[in-house]
């Protein structure tokens, strides 16, 4: 492996881990035993929750090619996780703010066990309900449990200001440490060990079971509005009710959906961006490089975070510029560099100047997690925080199926000029917020009050 593999990971390396070891009193948040505990018992589930994710990740198409079926057919399979998440995200959503977040956690773990399970089966249609699995699994992973999380957080009396914390270390070790640990690990099962393809997704499925016993035996449940009266209909309408009456809400669904449609087109793009001709690169390595990079931003979120200056509204206009100048990266060097025709070989000068800007999107994308789930503890109302936030997930996977969809219809360029825009936007969009955030509500948003004037609807 080329020398600058190792010295782009060594220097994030490095930087990571100024960062952690330069942490001043400024830089931190004093907190009470007990909220420590409470941190640290949810930061061990997350842990082993994205271990169950990350550990699928890299082998789910090399899986699937294994048992004969062609690019078409892995692209629908792909297609039916997304659509899956898509329609079915919102009706969970639902359900866990009415049945309880802990039940949706617990749903979550056996609903992905379950699709683990079924990439035993080499049958098309077993695969397919495996990936329809996934997908309701998905939705639930980014709801369910930070909805939990914020809702047991109140509850306890924890100062707001303390959710930060949580939200930086899960990003530093869920998307981060986690995620290169995990493909490791993955590496050490299908490699190493030659147990085969399968293998990391039952190793998914233990640590997925390992994490269901922990929230059976620790977590308490917490709701949103569990009035027996409401349907799903109503929830619908209210969490609708919530985005359309606050343009806070509806601007912070905007810009998640402008950033994770652009970070998810970027997943599929990167392996071809830096291996046009075929060129030989070490994709597990170029993985768990991003992931480092992604700690580095995460560990620099939690510093911003934990100062009254500047603001999450702020910081994440420059962030989303940042992370838009990135991706233009390879429009650029497709017109300074003339392109090589020699297959194979190594990366070449543009790959490497593309693959130091992906990294910088990486650093982004761990600011953006930590920061956006701040802002979504802010403006979204707990009644019906699930099911807010998948309704936020409808566009995004929208976006994503048409992306695969069209995947070879368009050159790379333009992939990533779309992208580079759409981050544009959000910066656009984020400026509007800070702008509108510090505005008193002219009608305060209650569920209670909408639902009982809408009530003689419903006789």
């Amino acid at each position: 492996m080329e020398m600058f593999y190792y010295l782009v990971f060594g220097g994030l390396g490095a930087v990571v881990a100024a960062v952690e070891l330069s942490k001043t009193n400024k830089d931190r948040i004093n907190t009470s035993s007990a909220f420590n505990s409470f941190k640290n018992n949810y930061l061990l589930v997350y842990s082993l929750m994205m271990a169950g994710d990350w550990l699928q990740g890299p082998y789910v198409y090399y899986l699937y090619s294994t048992y004969g079926f062609g690019k078409g057919e892995i692209g629908q399979l792909f297609i039916a996780g997304f659509g899956s998440s898509m329609l079915f995200g919102t009706i969970v959503g639902s359900l866990a703010d009415k049945q309880g977040r802990k039940r949706a956690c617990v749903t979550y773990c056996i609903t992905y066990i379950l699709s683990c399970i079924t990439k035993h089966s080499p049958q098309y249609k077993v695969l397919m309900i495996g990936r329809v699995l996934g997908g309701i699994a998905t939705s639930l992973l980014f709801s369910s449990f930070e909805s939990w999380l914020v809702a047991e957080h109140n509850k306890r009396g924890f100062e707001q200001q303390w959710l930060s914390i949580t939200f930086s270390k899960a990003v530093f070790l869920g998307n981060g440490l986690v995620a290169i640990l995990s493909g490791l690990f993955g590496n050490l099962l299908v490699d190493s060990f030659s147990l085969g393809p399968v293998a990391p997704f039952d190793a998914a499925a233990c640590f997925l079971a390992i994490g269901m016993a922990i929230i059976l035996s620790s977590w308490t449940e917490n709701y949103g509005d569990p009035s027996e009266s409401k349907d799903l209909l109503t929830q619908f309408r209210g969490a609708a009710v919530a985005i359309a009456s606050d343009e806070k809400i509806a601007l912070l669904g905007a810009i998640q959906s402008l950033f994770e449609g652009s970070m998810y087109t970027f997943v599929f793009l990167w392996t071809p961006a830096l291996s046009p001709n075929d060129e030989e690169i070490p994709h597990g390595f170029i993985f768990a490089t991003f992931m480092l990079a992604s700690m580095m931003g995460s560990s620099l979120a939690s510093r911003l975070m934990a100062r009254s200056s500047p603001r999450v509204e702020s910081y994440m206009q420059i962030v989303f510029v940042v992370s838009s100048l990135s991706l233009l990266l390879p429009i650029v060097t497709s017109f300074l560099v003339a392109p090589s025709k020699v297959k194979g070989g190594g990366i070449s000068f543009s790959g490497c100047m593309q693959l130091l800007g992906f990294c910088t999107f990486e650093a982004c994308v761990g600011i953006f997690w930590p920061s956006i789930m701040k802002m979504r503890s802010q403006y979204i109302p707990e009644e019906a925080r699930s099911t807010i936030m998948n309704f936020f997930r409808i566009p995004l996977n929208i976006f994503v199926c048409v992306v695969l969809y069209n995947v070879d219809a368009f050159p790379i360029t333009v992939m990533f000029g779309m992208c580079s825009i759409f981050l544009l936007v959000a910066s656009v969009l984020q400026r509007r917020l800070m702008a509108i955030a510090d505005k008193p509500k002219t009608q305060e948003w209650s569920m209670k009050e909408r639902d009982n004037e809408a009530e003689p609807l419903n006789i």
